[in-house]
């Protein structure tokens, strides 16, 4: 994801509004950009600018360093820096293109969950059963082990130390208009705007971070 600080912008999704029909529809697609994220990015700014000390950090050190952040603005931006960095995840990973899981990321997923119909289940059936809002991540951890992991409103794996790959958005906002309440409907539709390209790019950046981190603890060691 691009580097930003203070002040976060609406950053421009990476297709039309309407490039991910008939999957996601536009109306759906041009009011969860331009209206909720828009007033994520709003709410953080509004929050941050009486405090130049923090204008330049970035979206992640905003939440993985969330306590050390004045408490009268605290939880307000964990949840609306939450809401950016969710959501800007959330629209990446998706594209008009069709791909196909490849790759080192293919490689783990079979290796974690044996085969694709037991991952699919998985995350379908753990995706439904969300209870509220939220979203469903695959994420990897320290040692590329994958990972799916339900996380209430807009909260993110990186404050566990894990790596997200992928990210479903179970807010109602992401499926209502043309879903209503039946969730299943839009899950099956999600999984076919996945990004396996990018899913990949992010999973080889967290293998190559991940050696870094081991390369430089072995050295503190010795």
């Amino acid at each position: 994801m691009t580097v930003q600080h203070y002040p976060f912008e609406l950053l421009p999704l990476p297709y039309l509004y309407d490039s991910l029909e008939p999957h996601i529809d536009t109306e759906t697609m041009y009011l969860h950009h331009s209206r909720h994220l828009r007033a994520y990015v709003d709410n953080l700014n509004r929050l941050l600018k009486p405090y130049p000390e923090f204008h330049d950090w970035t979206l992640e050190r905003l939440i993985l360093e969330n306590k050390k952040l004045p408490e009268d603005i605290r939880q307000g931006v964990w949840n609306n820096g939450g809401g950016v960095y969710n959501h800007q995840f959330y629209f990446a990973g998706m594209t008009p293109k069709h791909t196909e899981l490849s790759g080192k990321l293919k490689d783990a997923l079979y290796l974690d969950f044996e085969t694709w119909d037991d991952f699919y289940e998985a995350f379908f059936e753990m995706a439904l059963k969300i209870f509220g809002s939220g979203y469903l991540w695959l994420a990897a951890d320290e040692r590329g082990k994958l990972v799916i992991l339900p996380l209430p409103n807009q909260d993110t794996p990186l404050s566990q130390n894990l790596t997200p790959i992928l990210n479903l958005d179970v807010w109602e906002h992401a499926y209502y208009l043309r879903h209503k309440n039946l969730r299943a409907g839009y899950i099956k539709a999600w999984f076919q705007t996945i990004n396996w390209e990018e899913a990949e790019r992010r999973y080889q950046a967290a293998l190559l971070k991940n050696a870094l981190q081991g390369r430089r603890a072995g050295k503190n060691s010795t």
